[in-house]
């Protein structure tokens, strides 16, 4: 028989985000280029599978390629200032045929319908429109971009209204203002915008490069606000995309959108591997720290549960049931990441002695090597010694190494406080560690 072992687990591990996505609003932009090589085919299998799963979908696409090469073939001159297009009366013609011919072509893959491929079955309708409102971006640098603009305003109230008809919303890089004038926009100010003025879930920007580099190479998975408003201020050398998408994602995240991605167009599967998994592929840009220590409540038993049961199976640790802790659990501290419970510890006070007892201390195996267990125990420390204790102990069986190496002596059951000794199981023969807070 085939082991489909691997299938089961990650199909598994993916229902928790099956769950949260559904009903949420995703952005996602890409360049003409993704078109124009051919690589939206494999883009439409997972925007469908996306829109299957309930998630309400905005696409934003560019056109850079396919004007760069129609005024390439009419002999008119390409102009920029600061990156920016300048774009006459030949360069919008070339603009407004770019648009028209991409925005069919995505319309035509997104109706495929063949059976034994990704998109039998599909069923979806693609809505696009005069969803935004352009302003001209007038003179630059002494330059005047003439039909060159950017948005004024998205109709989100009208693109919501087609989402809620299970609708895909498709956004070409045009604008249109009150008089009647067409402009040229860039992609990622219609994504940008689009994204704030519907308070999406994501902004996802499609790119050449594979995310935003690492000072030690490769790249960085997650950047808080403030990081990436670092990583912009000292990356005089970054790639040309990340200069272009990074600050709006920064943007976009300081106006209310919860995450923002940068992902590879070059990768296939890239917007699943990226969705469906713990660390994704690309960078991932949020408003705060995606891990979060703090008190855990009695919602977060069932996370605590699935933390340490492992442990207690491999006898580790000391089993505790659901009722144990549910009546314990306000001496717990929980560390969340993306909303997900990736590790716990327990303080529990013996004032007599002005000590107290450091606990089920235990990080989920997919989050090890990533410093949880130290973050958990200077928590522990620092609520230890603000509450006045002088001393903090732990028992264990495994890990007496892991905590010498921060600060633990070994020591005897009879340095333990008296009501502790009294619960002291000499059958498990834990090891008794002290420090001093």
């Amino acid at each position: 028989m085939k082991d489909t072992t691997d299938f089961v687990h990650w199909f598994r591990s993916a229902a928790p985000y099956i769950h949260a996505f559904r009903g949420k609003t995703f952005v996602v932009a890409f360049g003409g280029e993704l078109v124009a090589e051919g690589g939206f085919v494999q883009l439409a299998h997972d925007v469908n599978l996306l829109n299957s799963l309930g998630v309400r979908l905005v696409l934003v696409h560019g056109v850079r390629p396919q004007v760069e090469a129609r005024l390439t073939e009419n002999g008119t001159a390409i102009r920029y200032v600061n990156g920016l297009r300048v774009t006459d009366d030949a360069a919008l013609a070339c603009v407004k045929e770019a648009a028209g011919t991409v925005r069919v072509e995505i319309e035509a893959l997104l109706s495929l319908g063949i059976a034994n491929t990704p998109m039998a079955g599909a069923d979806i309708r693609v809505a696009s429109g005069n969803f935004v409102t352009a302003q001209p971006q007038g003179v630059r640098d002494g330059v005047d971009l003439l039909h060159t603009g950017e948005v004024r305003k998205i109709d989100a109230a009208a693109i919501r209204r087609r989402l809620d008809q299970h609708d895909i919303v498709l956004l070409s890089p045009i604008g249109y203002s009150p008089t009647g004038e067409i402009f040229n926009l860039s992609l990622e100010d219609v994504a940008t915008q689009a994204a704030v003025e519907l308070a999406a879930d994501k902004l996802i920007f499609l790119m050449d490069t594979e995310g935003v580099p690492a000072d030690e190479g490769g790249i960085c998975p997650a950047l808080t606000v403030r990081e990436a408003r670092e990583v912009l201020a000292n990356g005089a050398n970054l790639p040309e995309d990340v200069g272009y998408y990074l600050p709006c994602a920064v943007a976009a995240c300081t106006q209310g959108v919860k995450r923002a991605h940068l992902i590879s167009r070059h990768r296939d599967g890239a917007l699943l591997s990226e969705l469906f998994t713990r660390d994704g592929v690309g960078s991932l840009v949020t408003p705060v720290p995606l891990e979060t220590l703090r008190p855990a409540t009695i919602d977060d038993v069932g996370g605590i549960l699935g933390v340490i049961e492992p442990l207690e199976r491999e006898g580790i640790l000391v089993r505790r049931s659901r009722e144990l802790l549910e009546m314990e659990v306000d001496r717990f501290l929980v560390l969340e990441s993306d909303g997900v419970i990736a590790g716990c510890a327990a303080l529990y006070p013996f004032p007599e002695e002005d000590a107290a007892e450091l606990a089920c201390l235990a990080v989920s195996r997919e989050y090890r090597g990533r410093g949880f267990g130290e973050r958990l125990l200077a928590e522990a420390e620092r609520r230890g010694r603000k509450a006045g204790f002088k001393q903090l102990f732990v028992l264990t069986t495994r890990t007496e190494h892991w905590f010498e190496e921060r600060g633990f002596v070994e020591t005897s059951p009879e340095r333990l406080p008296k009501r502790k000794q009294a619960l002291y199981n000499y059958k498990r023969r834990s090891k008794v560690l002290e420090k001093p807070l």
